[in-house]
C-alpha cells in the first residue's frame, strides 16, 4: 500500500507540472514569437514480482490445483512504479504572421534567430518587435541591443529618413547598405538552444551559431505557435487525470487505515 501511494502520488506531480507548463503556453498565447513548450513523462522502471513466501516446497502450496511449477517461484507480473517528467520540449513549429507596417518590426519564416546583448552575454530570440532608441540604436522592448555580424550594436544614421530590411538581415538606410544583422541557428538539434525567459534563449554548450536557413519578413511579427483551444482542452484532461490520481491516493489511505486500527487490531 505503501508503494500504491507512492504510484499515485509520483503521478500527480507529474500533472501538476504539466498544469504549470500549460498554463504557460497559455498565458504567452499573445506573446511575439513564443514557442510553446509540452511536458514529456516517461515511466519508472517497472518492477518484476514473484512469490517468495510459498515454503520450501512449492508444489505442496499448489497441487491442490492440480499443476505444478517445477520448483520455481512463480512470476506475478511486473508492478509499475508511477510516472515522471522527462522532459519540458519546446515545440519550435512556425507561428502566424501578423502585419504591423512598422518598419522595424521583422518576423521570422523558418529557421533562425536574432542575436540580443543581455547582462548575461549574447542571447538569441524570435521576437523581432524592434524599436530605434533615442540615440538611434536598434533595441528589444526591454531596451536590449540588437547586434550586427561583429556582435556590435546597430545604429540608424540620423539622416536615415527610410529603413529597409532584406530577407536575410541586409539593413539599407536609402540605398546605402548600413549594417548586417546577426541571423543565426544552430543546425538540426533541437535542443541547441534552451529558454531563458522574456522570449530569449541561451546556446548549449558546444553549440555553434551559423548562417539561418529561413527569411526575414519586414513590417510584420510572428505570433505565437500557441493554440489556446488545443491547450484548454489539454487543461481539461490534465485536470481528470489528476483528479483520478487524487482518487487513488484516498483509496490507498483508506485501506491502510484500515490495515492499521482494523486488521491489525483482530
Amino acid at each position: 500500500m505503501w508503494r500504491g501511494l507512492y504510484t499515485a502520488g509520483a503521478g500527480m506531480i507529474t500533472e501538476t507540472k504539466r498544469t504549470d507548463t500549460i498554463a504557460n503556453n497559455l498565458a504567452n498565447a499573445n506573446t511575439t514569437g513564443f514557442k510553446r513548450d509540452e511536458t514529456i513523462s516517461a515511466e519508472f522502471a517497472p518492477m518484476l514480482l514473484k512469490r517468495i513466501n510459498d515454503g520450501k516446497d512449492y508444489n505442496d502450496v499448489t497441487s491442490f490445483k492440480g499443476f505444478s511449477i517445477g520448483g520455481n517461484a512463480p512470476t506475478v507480473g511486473t508492478l509499475g512504479l508511477g510516472s515522471y517528467v522527462n522532459e519540458i520540449a519546446t515545440d519550435h513549429s512556425q507561428g502566424g504572421f501578423q502585419t504591423t507596417g512598422n518598419p522595424l518590426d521583422l518576423a521570422i519564416s523558418g529557421d533562425g534567430y536574432f542575436a540580443i546583448q543581455t547582462p548575461q552575454g549574447v542571447r538569441y530570440t524570435r521576437d523581432g518587435n524592434f524599436y530605434k532608441s533615442a540615440t538611434g540604436q536598434i533595441q528589444t522592448v526591454n531596451g536590449q541591443a540588437v547586434l550586427d555580424t561583429q556582435n556590435q550594436p546597430i545604429v540608424i544614421p540620423p539622416e536615415a529618413t527610410s529603413i529597409t530590411v532584406g530577407p536575410k538581415g541586409e539593413i539599407y538606410a536609402g540605398n546605402d547598405e548600413i549594417a548586417q544583422l546577426q541571423f543565426v541557428q544552430f543546425g538540426g538539434d533541437r535542443r541547441a538552444v534552451l529558454k531563458q525567459g522574456d522570449s530569449l534563449y541561451y546556446p548549449q554548450e558546444g553549440a555553434q551559431p551559423q548562417a539561418a536557413g529561413g527569411e526575414i519578413f519586414q513590417g510584420m511579427l510572428e505570433n505565437s505557435n500557441t493554440n489556446v483551444v488545443s491547450e484548454m482542452v489539454n487543461l481539461i484532461n490534465n485536470y481528470r487525470i489528476y483528479e483520478a490520481g487524487s482518487k487513488a491516493v484516498t483509496t490507498q489511505d483508506t485501506l491502510l487505515d484500515k490495515s492499521v486500527n482494523e486488521v491489525g487490531r483482530v
